[in-house]
This record gives structure tokens, C-alpha cells and sequence, in this order.
């Protein structure tokens, strides 16, 4: 082998080993584990199914974007947290001064632990909104479509502040 080739060989070997425990979902950690825990409803205004398809759809996201197995207790990593927010609020107006979009906002607060890594452990708030159309009813297909958008958002959001260092 050629000197050149030692050369290259050993810079692949060390930007490699440099990379430690990344993975290409973007994960940064050698948990093997992570706790879930069911996030209650405790905002004034209660959509029934907010709580059981947030937490479902947190649990899978862990799930499909990292090598984490999910655990019922005692995980490396542990998100817990309740939904304090779920608001519809009128947003732009017409000119007979009525609104012509209303905004449902939602809100989590979530704890995050890492067993590994305490400087990691956080206490925030993640919130997002969708806006439909004033004459539109918030049920259905709308409410439908608008959680889609906003359990998606805040999924992501948690994800990224947690185990993607975002």
C-alpha cells in the first residue's frame, strides 16, 4: 500500500471514530431506552382525544426515528408532561368586523430526563396552532386535519430538543 493510501485510511479511521454515537436520524445518545408517559389533559377547554393520540403519536415518533426500545418504567431517557393548552381564538376579521379565521393553539409541558447526561434534563413548553375557517366547525374532518398539523409539530419539536440537541 502506498503511502497516500495509509494516509487516507487512517483520516477515514479518525473522522469515524470522531463521530461517536451519532446516528443518521440525527440522534445524538447512547440510551438504549426511553419512558413515555401518558400526557393528561389538564387545559380548561378538553378535546377528549388530544390525550391519547399525543401521547401515541409521541411514542411512535421515538420509536420510528430512533433504535430506543420503549419501555413501561425506568428507561434511560423519560418524557413526561401534561397538555396545559388547547385554545380556539378568533384571528383575522372581515369588514362586517366578524372573524373570518379562528386559531386552535394547543400546549404541552414536557420533562425531559436523561439517566446518562443530567445536563440534558429540561422543564419547557412546546405549543403550536393551525388556523381554519371561521365558518368552519372544529369537529370532524377540521379538528382532524388540525391536529394532524399541531401533534406533529410539537412531536417534532420535543424530539429535536431532546435527543437531536436541536
Amino acid at each position: 500500500m502506498g503511502l497516500k493510501k495509509i494516509g487516507l485510511l487512517i483520516i477515514t479511521v479518525l473522522t469515524l471514530i470522531g463521530c461517536g454515537a451519532y446516528s443518521f436520524t440525527g440522534t445524538n445518545t447512547t440510551a438504549e431506552t426511553i419512558q413515555i408517559d401518558f400526557f393528561p389533559n389538564n387545559a380548561p377547554l378538553v378535546e377528549p382525544q388530544l390525550t391519547q393520540r399525543f401521547t401515541n403519536d409521541l411514542q411512535d415518533l421515538f420509536v420510528r426515528q430512533t433504535n430506543l426500545n420503549l419501555v413501561p418504567s425506568n428507561g434511560e431517557l423519560y418524557l413526561s408532561g401534561e397538555i396545559t393548552g388547547y385554545r380556539i381564538t378568533p384571528m383575522s376579521g372581515t369588514s362586517n368586523q366578524t372573524a373570518a379565521q379562528n386559531r386552535l393553539t394547543v400546549t404541552v409541558n414536557v420533562r425531559f430526563v436523561n439517566k446518562e447526561n443530567e445536563k440534558d434534563d429540561f422543564e419547557k413548553t412546546f405549543s403550536f396552532y393551525s388556523d381554519f375557517a371561521a365558518n368552519a366547525q372544529l369537529t370532524g374532518g377540521v379538528l382532524e386535519t388540525a391536529l394532524d398539523e399541531i401533534i406533529e409539530r410539537i412531536t417534532q419539536d420535543i424530539f429535536n430538543a431532546s435527543v437531536a440537541k436541536w
